[in-house]
């Protein structure tokens, strides 16, 4: 059973839940924790996870409340299991290496390779062998830093990384990449939130959320679009129930019902434990996938008409007049608007937008929150310049209560975008670089995700360094993916666990085992500790608290630091063993380098850390007019046509990223399976498909290639009519490498036109 996840012979169909989080959650996370480690570590990683002094959740990017206001217990289900993975006690040795070839690792699931537990030594495999060996950190650094040096151009060199890294090492990776002498600086936010990016850039001049966490609980009415925090960030559920508490509504956009958005029973509340929990969305809409943009005009041209019936009463003309331009050709578009084209694309009634809209003209302030379901689409960065023109109409940028939110999906992925981690930083940012540092950096826009794949598979690319992350199971095209990496001369990959990118081998291939998060970081220099920065822009120090996995791991910092000075040697004069010793000197560094973070070292040190001041709060548009700009923007309907559905990739509860816990997800009533595909009844009958059909899912793009994922269940789901949805990584091979938003190249994971065909294996 070739690249199949653990065989579903077990498949048990429970109905969803309409609930999320409670005691269940809390003894989830217990087993899974427990079953990696020791109590006695389960409660040390627990007791310091997410406070003042203690370890930053490696897993999402939500905010921690004031440190005045913290509760003991700062933590959900999923940051439970993602620290005490991270914390187990099983280990993957050089004698795992000797008895699993990697042909034979490259068979085995993604589940059961990060089930092997903590890399604990250098490996490397060398051309022509099936095997990794061991191999000391001098030579594998010298192994790569040669390989480096042989390159043709620097350009021929990628260097990625995801959001796990902290914000020292990322500074540190960026000015390796650019002092080497490439932007080739691939990230994950290329995969997630790149859309966001540059809508946000072109009509606001920014490219982080506006909002704080007090924003969110005394805001009168939030969107939640195209978002499952029950799974992806659970903690923004409490934030969510301050909200409702403090009597604001909630409207939930999304094609599936989930369950947190239904009702949230907080473990650390009465009534989550003994009570019903409380009712989150008000108001859902179970749109079509990639309706988004559709909705939002059509709210937009509601408002202009409401504002047409009563004069002065309805946008905020001041805010218009003072902050905005290209209000008069939006309006102008907008009113062109056609009710058949809206409901065909979103699946609403007009009923049910007018209902929103009427909840809008109740409202002093609106938030709009959004993560994957608006920005993998083709019209993503559209769709969210829409919503943006939404905001602007009645003036919610800017004020208490009201603003901007894409909700990252992983720990310092804003930070390390912060850090200059990007293939297309502004020249601004680069001559500080040069002025800090005395070299001259690259000027020309390196190569995102997606490009880099282009970039291996043609040979223009010769040499990857992953550092954190799962490249090949996070990018899409998944064959074409693979090939790519097999054709580049050197991998390596900075990890704390396995992987499939560690199977998926260059030539030669390096496996370099770093500390975790939560492990103790000893330098020369003492203790350290690393930052990093939240989904609404605070920044705050995060401190290991456990002896690490191995003697023989490296941090981040010391593997970038030890190998930029063999590539460079002391041309340019930059103090990487400085840098390695004592990590206060890259802080220091930085905040030379990045406007915001003076005295950076002074600031971090209070528990709650700083946030870095956002200009549309205070009235500033950094745009090219200087004000906030209104945008015209088209749509079209994603009409998936007989025998098809619009297919969007999604987590399972049981996930992080690449990476599943357990071959489960409880909240939709899925146990032991991952290889399923949900789909409604009505579509279901209208395909003439019985429920649990084994069914292999195929994918057609206009190059004529078909993408198949073969061996799926399927399952009848209250799924929005015309769609289907399953987990990623198992569906990105359908996800073509060309099929990409407009302007950010995002993968378009959340719009893939698939057919169900009886599968191969049953015929």
């Amino acid at each position: 059973m070739s690249r199949m996840e653990d065989p579903d012979d077990d498949l048990k169909v429970t109905p969803p839940k309409t609930w999320a989080t409670g005691v269940p959650a809390v003894t989830h996370a217990m087993q899974y924790s427990l079953s990696q480690t020791s109590p006695r570590r389960t409660a040390l990683t627990l007791l310091n996870l997410n406070q003042g002094k203690g370890i930053d959740c490696p897993g999402c990017a939500w905010p921690d409340p004031d440190p005045k206001h913290r509760p003991m217990n700062e933590y959900c289900e999923n940051g439970a299991k993602h620290i005490n993975d991270e914390a187990t006690t099983r280990r993957v040795a050089a004698e795992f290496f000797r008895q699993h070839p990697v042909s034979e690792l490259d068979e085995k699931s993604d589940y059961w390779l990060n089930q092997q537990g903590r890399l604990t030594e250098p490996m490397v495999k060398r051309p022509d062998s099936d095997f990794y060996e061991p191999i000391d950190w001098d030579e594998a650094l010298d192994l790569i830093a040669g390989e480096l040096r042989a390159l043709d151009s620097p350009n021929e060199a990628l260097f990625y990384t995801s959001g796990r890294l902290n914000n020292e090492a990322a500074f540190l990776l960026q000015l390796f990449a650019r002092a080497f002498g490439t932007n080739n600086l691939p990230d994950c936010s290329n995969m997630c939130h790149e859309s966001s990016g540059f809508a946000m850039q072109e009509t606001l001049g920014i490219g982080k959320g506006s909002v704080s966490l007090d924003d969110m609980h005394h805001s009168d009415l939030i969107f939640v679009i195209g978002q499952n925090p029950g799974t992806n960030h659970p903690r923004m559920l409490s934030a969510l129930e301050n909200t409702k508490r403090n009597g604001g509504e909630v409207v939930a956009v999304n094609p599936l019902p989930e369950a947190g958005l239904m009702r949230f029973k907080n473990p650390q509340k009465m009534r989550g434990v003994l009570g019903r929990g409380t009712e989150i969305a008000d108001q859902f809409l179970q749109i079509r996938p990639g309706g988004d943009l559709a909705l939002f005009k059509a709210l937009n041209l509601l408002l202009l008409e409401a504002e047409d019936a009563a004069p002065g009463t309805v946008l905020d003309h001041e805010f218009i007049r003072a902050h905005t331009t290209g209000f008069e050709e939006f309006a102008r578009q907008a009113r062109e608007l056609s009710w058949e084209d809206v409901l065909s694309a979103t699946g609403l009634t007009r009923q049910e937008i007018e209902q929103v809209r009427d909840r809008v003209l109740a409202s002093g302030s609106v938030i709009a929150c959004w993560a994957m379901g608006l920005t993998q689409h083709k019209h993503g960065v559209a769709t969210i310049r829409e919503v943006i023109n939404f905001l602007m109409l009645r003036g919610n940028i800017g004020k208490p209560g009201a603003g901007v939110c894409p909700v990252r999906g992983h720990s310092n992925v804003q930070g390390d975008r912060t850090m200059g981690v990007w293939e297309q930083m502004p020249q601004e940012f680069l001559d500080s670089l040069e002025h800090e540092f005395g070299f001259t950096p690259p000027t020309e826009h390196g190569w995102d995700s997606v490009d880099s794949i282009r970039a291996m598979l043609d040979g223009r690319a010769r040499f990857f360094l992953g550092v954190a992350g799962n490249f090949v199971r996070a990018t899409p095209d998944s064959e074409v993916t693979e090939k790519a990496m097999r054709q580049c001369r050197v991998t390596a990959h900075i990890s704390t666990k396995l992987n499939r990118s560690h199977t998926v081998c260059g030539e030669t291939a390096l496996i370099l085992p770093t500390l975790g998060r939560s492990d103790r970081d000893i330098q020369a220099g003492g203790e350290q500790f690393v930052t990093v920065e939240d989904s609404m822009s605070m920044v705050h120090a995060s401190r290991g608290r456990l002896e690490p996995a191995s003697d023989r791991l490296l941090s981040e910092v010391a593997i970038l630091a030890r190998l930029a000075r063999r590539v460079l040697g002391d041309d340019p004069d930059i103090p990487w063993e400085g840098f390695e010793a004592d990590y206060d000197t890259i802080r220091d560094r930085i905040s030379r380098v990045l406007p915001d973070f003076e005295d950076f070292n002074t600031r971090v040190a209070d528990p709650g850390g700083f946030a870095l001041p956002n200009p549309v709060n205070s009235g500033t548009y950094p745009t090219a007019t200087g004000k906030a700009v209104f945008t015209c923007n088209e749509f079209e309907s994603m009409e998936p046509g007989k025998g098809y559905l619009v297919l969007q990739s999604l987590r399972s509860h049981d996930q992080w990223n690449t990476i599943p816990y357990a071959l489960n997800d409880r909240y939709r009533g899925i146990h032991n399976a991952r290889r399923v595909v949900l789909v409604n009844p009505a579509d279901l009958d209208e395909l003439g498909i019985a429920d649990q059909t084994e069914v292999d899912l195929v994918s057609v793009w206009h190059d004529g290639v078909e993408r198949r994922a073969p061996g799926f269940r399927v399952i009848a789901y209250p799924a929005a009519r015309g769609s289907a949805a399953s987990y990623y990584p198992e569906t990105n091979v359908l996800v073509p490498l060309g099929s990409v938003a407009d302007t950010s190249n995002t993968p378009t994971s959340k719009g893939v036109l698939v057919r169900l065909e009886p599968a191969a294996s049953a015929s």
